[in-house]
């Protein structure tokens, strides 16, 4: 356990102690948000993200122990485990160096190498391969092994069957296979062609004759490949010079009794055993790099998603836009509470167009509607024109915005949504969910399976389960940085806050049904199946604004009251104070004092303190509110419209390896490809996150294949960068050589 600390503290850049602490803390059955949160004194504030990593890697390498172990007692159990082999395996990094040490002692099925030690015929290939002796000569010594009985009528039988044996054991040779896949890692270049002669124009046009370095490649190119491969349109292969590889296996000839022998046995190893399995291993390690990296992406682009601005307590329309079906419409108060459905037609015939708008504008009067919020799916684009039309009509106080309705028609069919709303049908449903969403996305969102959200690339593709617990942790984290209100919160929202499950999330809301709502933070232990170990990890991220203490409707820990009482105490402040948010010099008078003085007094490490002075200040806050609130419409543009150089305002919908999609209130987003970003950068998402609102120009419209080109340079900018380029350079002065003492 002392070496993965160690590991685990190099790879960090963390202390062993801060290490090995929340190695601790996760063995108790800690979460992630609490030990981020309530645990920084015991290491070091390290953030939600760099925890989560520590504990995947953590698990990996508590893998690679177990395995180590299994390895040793099986070669063990065949009597050949030494200590020199002992020593290698302890030092292996990776499972797969581990696996190449245990590959030659691995049960095999039957092979040529197999039948000829059958043969008897592996002391001919020990006699060919022996090193440090006299040269033999292979025909000599293989007419002693020629039997008929056994099988073996000629000396070239014998000497077939020793080349089979040689080869085997050089294909699992744990140093040559190393050796080779560092080259195949960064001399071998990956190339996919059409399986077709004359192939068909497809998304997977531009790897129809492709080929990149294996140690260039980038994630998403990989999986498109392997797409593509999978469809049949492809063929795909990981190539390496052949001469190079052939002399990296013939390291085992050197010294040999009969070296052309062996040289030929080493080439018939790499061409028949090696290559084919290197092959296999590079593309399965490609593949499992591109999805983590796809995941990663996933998760990035997911947490700003769930993070976006809520637009709290305005009446909102949800319409969820149909052809056959017509358009879904559903009015929900300021909490989310429905008030109103409706099924309209405005794509079917200009009278029922009218008759829509009539029917909606009455809807908006009747029910002070704010805020409009329309899906981004199927007629999406004449639902949103017939919107404008209203609005202008309306003559202003309302306006709207095109949400991603990803994921709603997994919620409207789920049980969930079923036990929700049993009186209505699934399609409305749908617009309930599309209103909630630009009231509160994370509230919303969090009801359905994060792999159906949207803002990742090739997520069919990837592991399932890694995919759903990589963002299953990025919604806990999102959820327990915002908190939970316990009276208001939905089962599906509660059992995202640490240390709930399903059923105590169930609990809870049962509990306030029958007994009312919590009037603090303690009565969750009253709650069935919540118990102390629970309550600590959970009471932090739950609030109760109806207690008469105000620290319950903060994310002050109830384990740190009294160390929040003692510093409102000595920064001279009381609980009447934080209730009528009179704090303004809190954060001034702390450091004031110094918060290593207040640590002392209080008996809270520094970091809480520091926690405990912004949670004091803003009681109740919602740190979604510190973010650019979302763009809110009221006209709309065609893809006419738009002209080169024209500046918009978007908001970033999605980030990938290559760029970023971004809504520029036109019924198709636009790219901003990675050469359009303002600077350099190695992945987009150094600069952009979904749910951004940044500036960009138009660089290119195609209304044919319907795709705008956008970047967020300003094109006078770039113009000027031309130019300088164009000027002509002034001739370099030539250098003044410089004077020696041995100049003549």
């Amino acid at each position: 356990m002392s070496n993965i600390i160690e590991t685990l503290a190099l790879e960090t850049g963390r202390t062993a102690e801060q290490v090995e602490n929340v190695v601790r803390l996760i063995d108790e059955g800690a979460t992630i948000p609490f030990i981020a949160r309530y645990r920084k004194e015991l290491h070091g504030s390290m953030d939600d993200q760099l925890l989560r990593t520590l504990g995947d890697r953590l698990q990996y390498l508590r893998n690679l122990e177990q395995r180590k172990e299994e390895v040793r007692n099986l070669i063990d159990g065949q009597g050949k485990l030494t200590d020199q082999l002992t020593a290698q395996i302890q030092a292996a990094a990776t499972l797969a160096e581990l696996e190449d040490l245990y590959r030659p002692f691995r049960p095999k099925r039957r092979t040529r190498a197999t039948v000829a030690r059958e043969k008897g015929l592996a002391p001919l290939a020990a006699m060919l391969s022996a090193r440090g002796g006299a040269p033999v000569d292979p025909e000599e010594a293989a007419r002693a092994f020629v039997n008929e009985e056994k099988g073996v009528g000629s000396t070239e039988e014998a000497l077939q069957g020793a080349n089979d044996i040689l080869a085997e054991d050089i294909s699992d040779s744990a140093a040559v296979r190393k050796s080779l896949r560092e080259m195949f890692l960064y001399r071998a270049v990956l190339r996919s062609k059409a399986v077709a002669e004359e192939p068909e124009d497809t998304v997977y046009r531009l790897y129809y004759d492709f080929e990149v370095p294996v140690k260039d490649a980038q994630g998403y190119q990989i999986l498109a490949i392997n797409r593509g491969e999978r469809e049949k349109v492809l063929k795909v292969s990981v190539e390496l010079n052949p001469e190079a590889a052939h002399m990296c296996v013939r390291r085992v000839v050197r010294g040999a009794a009969c070296p052309e022998f062996v040289q030929a046995a080493a080439d018939d190893a790499y061409d028949r055993l090696i290559e084919p399995s290197m092959e296999r291993e590079i593309r399965n390690t490609l593949t499992e790099q591109a999805n983590e990296g796809a995941i990663h992406m996933f998760a990035l682009n997911l947490k700003p998603l769930l993070m976006q601005p809520p637009v709290k307590g305005r009446v909102t329309m949800g319409l969820d836009p149909g052809y056959r079906m017509g358009c879904k419409v559903a009015v929900v108060d300021g909490t989310g509470k429905v008030l109103d459905t409706a099924v309209v037609y405005p794509t079917h015939s200009n009278a029922l167009r009218e008759e829509c708008i009539r029917k909606l504008s009455a809807m908006i009067r009747e029910h002070h509607v704010e805020h409009i919020a329309i899906g981004n799916g199927t007629a999406s684009r004449e639902t949103e024109m017939m919107t404008v039309e209203m609005l202008h009509r309306l003559g202003g106080g309302v306006s709207y915005m095109i949400v991603s309705e990803a994921g709603a028609s997994v919620y409207s069919a789920s049980k969930l949504a079923a036990e929700e709303f049993p009186q209505f049908d699934v399609n409305l449903r749908s617009a309930v969910s599309i209103a909630r969403r630009l009231q509160d996305p994370l509230a919303e969102l969090v009801k359905i399976d994060p792999k159906a959200i949207g803002v990742g690339q090739y997520q069919h593709d990837m592991p399932q389960a890694r995919l759903g617990q990589a963002l299953d942790g990025v919604v806990e984290d999102c959820v327990n940085a915002v908190g939970v209100d316990a009276n208001t919160a939905s089962p599906s929202l509660l059992q995202r806050v640490s240390g709930l499950t399903a059923t105590t999330a169930k609990n809870v809301v049962k509990y306030r049904e029958e007994n009312g709502p919590f009037t603090a933070r303690g009565q969750l232990l009253k709650v069935p199946k919540l118990g102390p170990k629970t309550f600590e990890q959970c009471a932090g991220f739950l609030r109760v604004p109806e207690s008469g203490l105000v620290l319950d409707n903060t994310g002050v820990h109830p384990e740190s009251y009294p160390a929040a009482e003692k510093l409102l105490d000595a920064c001279g402040y009381t609980m009447q104070d934080v209730s009528s948010g009179s704090l303004q010099g809190l954060k001034q008078k702390a450091e004031g004092i110094g918060y290593s003085r207040l640590s002392e007094i209080c008996g809270a490490g520094e970091p809480t303190l520091a926690d405990i002075v912004k949670e004091l200040m803003k009681p109740g806050r919602d740190p979604r509110d510190e973010l650019p609130p979302p763009i809110l419409r009221t006209d709309v543009l065609e893809i006419s419209d738009l002209q080169p150089g024209m500046e918009l305002q978007g908001t970033v919908r999605n980030v990938v390896d290559f760029g970023a999609f971004v809504d520029i209130g036109v019924h198709r987003d636009g790219l901003v490809h990675s050469s359009g970003l303002p600077r350099r950068v190695r992945h987009p998402s150094e600069l952009l996150a979904v749910g951004d609102v940044i500036t960009v120009w138009v660089l290119e419209v195609d209304e044919a294949k319907n795709r705008i080109s956008l970047t967020m340079r300003n094109p006078e900018d770039r113009k000027k960068e031309k130019e300088e380029r164009q000027k002509p350079k002034e001739p370099r002065k030539p250098r003044k050589r410089r004077r020696t003492s041995d100049s003549v």
